[in-house]
């Protein structure tokens, strides 16, 4: 739903038609909290590679600004779950080490698309990963265990 009405969104504030997700989009079960992070400036990047935006900042409705700028109420990340999560205590240092993690990709190139993410059902540890695609059964079938030291 949120997905279809962003599109609309986008199209129609860009007097734009047709496609705007490239593809179906799909879960990834993440091991680790820097799997998570990654994932995090990954998801964030989306809206530059599709090029909407030059700089995440820009997209509001991304989680670039949410966890840059939370708001009092009405959030749709849980900030404290996230905190919890990634292992941080303190949210001002983890906004700044977002901030940081963000800029670097940007600046090492890493706003391009990779296939780490959107093929991948599951990253991190190749048992953890092996561990995922048991329990899908079928639904992983022909998915490949990729040694992915990026990540």
């Amino acid at each position: 739903m949120v997905a279809g009405r962003t599109a609309q969104e986008f199209n129609q504030r860009k007097i734009r038609k047709g496609a705007y997700w490239e593809d179906r989009y799909h879960a990834v079960a993440v091991e680790t909290s820097k799997h998570l992070t990654n994932c995090l400036v990954y998801i964030d990047l989306n809206m530059v590679r599709a090029g909407a935006v030059t700089h995440l900042s820009e997209w509001p409705f991304g989680g670039y600004n949410e966890i840059q700028n939370p708001a009092k109420r009405y959030s749709i990340i849980d900030q404290k779950a996230l905190l919890s999560i990634c292992g941080a205590i303190d949210p001002v240092q983890f906004r700044d080490e977002h901030k940081h993690w963000v800029e670097e990709a940007v600046n090492n190139g890493k706003a391009i698309k990779e296939p780490t993410w959107p093929e991948s059902i599951a990253v991190g540890s190749k048992k953890f990963v092996e561990e995922i695609q048991g329990k899908l059964g079928i639904k992983a079938m022909g998915r490949k265990v990729i040694k992915n030291d990026k990540n």
